[in-house]
This record gives structure tokens, sequence and C-alpha cells, in this order.
């Protein structure tokens, strides 16, 4: 099994690897909207926060060895029922061409008041 670290400054706070690898699959962390120092990315934007989530899970991915084609699975969290829209029209963006099977469930809160998204997926790699 490998454990692969980002250094962003949550990760050691917390305790968890940004992803898990274990044979062919490959775990992708809850994404929250941070830039790579740990600060807030996307404003008061649904859509914006959520590019920012995904950004740090094509990152993720890469780091890997896996690609957003590889994803099977996302879970994705958002504060506001009325941002369902704006995260899934980044969600979509993102996966054109190789959408995975997704939930998109509404939650009371978040680990930092700012955000609105955060996303987690999962991935299969080695199969091409």
């Amino acid at each position: 099994m490998q454990r692969v670290q980002s250094g962003r400054p949550l990760e050691k706070q917390i305790g968890f690897s940004r992803v898990v690898v274990a044979g062919d699959l490959v775990a992708v962390s809850g994404c929250a909207p941070t830039n790579p120092d740990g600060s807030s990315a996307g404003g008061d934007d649904p859509y914006e926060q959520a590019r920012a989530c995904l950004e740090v899970i094509k990152t993720a991915l890469e780091t890997a060895g896996a690609g957003l084609e590889d994803v099977y699975r996302t879970r994705m969290y958002i504060l506001r029922a009325g941002d369902s829209k704006a995260v899934g029209r980044a969600h979509a963006e993102y996966f054109a061409g190789h959408p995975p099977a997704s939930t998109m469930i509404v939650v009371k809160e978040l680990l930092r008041p700012e955000w609105l998204v955060e996303i987690e997926a999962d991935a299969r790699v080695n199969l091409r």
C-alpha cells in the first residue's frame, strides 16, 4: 500500500493521506477548496469552490499515476441545496466523456465556515 501526502497543512494537522493506493485502487480523501498553502480558494462562489476541489483531486490522482478518466466514484458534500447546479456544472466539466457514479449530499457544515463544498474520489488504475 502506498500513501501519498500533498504537503497541505490539514494532512499533518488531522493525520491523513491525500491519496492511498492499494493495488489498482486509488482513494482520494475529501478535497476542500484550498490553495497549496492551506488558504481557502474560490471565494463565496460554489462553482469556483468546486473547481478548486477538483483541481486538488486532479493533482492528487496524477501523483498516484492516475487521471480523472480513471475515477469511477465521487462524493460531493455541499452546504446549500441551492448550490447543487453550480457544483454539478463544475463536476460535469471535469468528468466530461467519462462520468463516474456520484452522490451529492447536503451537510450541515464543513470544517471551515467559508467552505461550501468538499469532494472525494475513488479511481482504478492499470486497466488500460
